[in-house]
């Protein structure tokens, strides 16, 4: 018998928008002889599936069902296509675990540290992995840009430290535009992270499991026409992004080793993406951040690695959905 499939999608944040994008070519491209798939969008004023004859049914949360003409509808395995929160962040993540329901990616806990940027890197200077030096505030506890600066060397990243595409986040190169940065970033977020500029070439990867083997997908080089990876470089075409990066095999090597080890440290499932800056003058790639719901849209950085693995989609995410009813 198939098995049912909620893909989630939608979400709380702004990177609503994003989610859709995402959905819409995992929708595409799960496997219909295998998998019986149910689009809930998931909003602040309900969780809904929409059916083909346009009706539109609530989901009961009390074990995350959908009752429709008679019928019950319970699901084997969630597919979460969901950035921002609550679908990146682990609170969906425990909410399913608390009804045993299985979901791709990573779990609660891993969910939670990595979406909190400063978390993420400090988990990762612990183990050895090279990161920039940052500095970590609050909206409750203000801090002037002059003690920042006595930490930090300009020009300096100023991001909303929970969230993602870029929104909010600032390239400051003088010291009198770093205080309105810094309330740019408060818009989204009551934290923000203060992060020192690493020269470099900017490299992205994707690893998922494969057959239990922590494998790397080829990565990509990102070359922003703007100042910096921004929004508008992400998702309105101001960025050139050349994959398989045409790198020497001894970088290449660095950035998968350093990727998988990531993976391990942080305890990641399913298929996450990661950040990096490799300085050469060091021989060292600088992780970012990582990104455990990695945007899928057919021009997204991920399913464009897979493809130049030599993968369809459709093979990629039943690996993905089948590693998580394995769990």
């Amino acid at each position: 018998m198939k098995k049912n499939i909620a893909l989630v999608t939608g979400g709380y944040s702004g990177e609503a928008v994003i989610s859709y994008k995402s959905a819409l070519t995992i929708g595409n491209n799960l496997d219909k002889d295998r998998y019986n798939v149910y689009k809930i969008d998931i909003r602040k004023d309900g969780w809904l599936y929409e059916m083909p004859d346009g009706r539109k049914v609530e989901v009961d949360k009390n074990d995350f069902s959908l009752h429709f003409d008679n019928e019950i509808v319970k699901f084997d395995v969630i597919f979460i296509g969901m950035h921002g929160t609550p679908g990146e962040d682990g609170k969906l993540q425990g909410y399913f675990d608390t009804l045993g329901i299985p979901y791709t990616g990573c779990d609660a806990a891993t969910s939670a540290i990595t979406f909190n940027k400063r978390f993420t890197v400090a988990v990762a200077r612990m183990a050895g992995v090279p990161v920039a030096n940052s500095v970590h505030i609050f909206k409750h506890t203000p801090v002037p840009a002059s003690a920042i600066l006595e930490q930090l060397s300009l020009p300096v990243f100023v991001k909303p430290n929970n969230g993602g595409s870029s929104i909010g986040m600032s390239k400051v190169h003088k010291k009198e535009d770093l205080e309105a940065a810094i309330a740019k970033a408060f818009n989204e977020d009551d934290q923000v992270l203060v992060e020192e500029m690493i020269k470099g070439r900017e490299f992205t990867i994707g690893v998922f499991r494969n057959n239990g083997v922590i494998t790397p997908l080829p990565f990509t080089e990102v070359m922003s026409k703007r100042d910096f990876f921004d929004f508008v470089a992400k998702y309105e075409g101001e960025s050139t992004e050349e994959t398989p990066a045409v790198v020497d095999e001894s970088v290449a090597e660095k950035v998968r080793a350093t990727a998988k080890k990531i993976y391990e440290v942080l305890n990641c499932r399913g298929v996450v993406r990661i950040d990096f800056i490799y300085n050469e003058e060091t021989g060292k790639p600088y992780m970012l951040e990582v990104n455990t719901i990695p945007g899928q849209s057919e021009a997204s950085i991920v399913p464009v690695q897979v493809k130049t693995m030599g993968w369809s989609l459709k093979d990629f995410y039943t690996k993905l959905v089948e590693e998580a009813l394995q769990k």
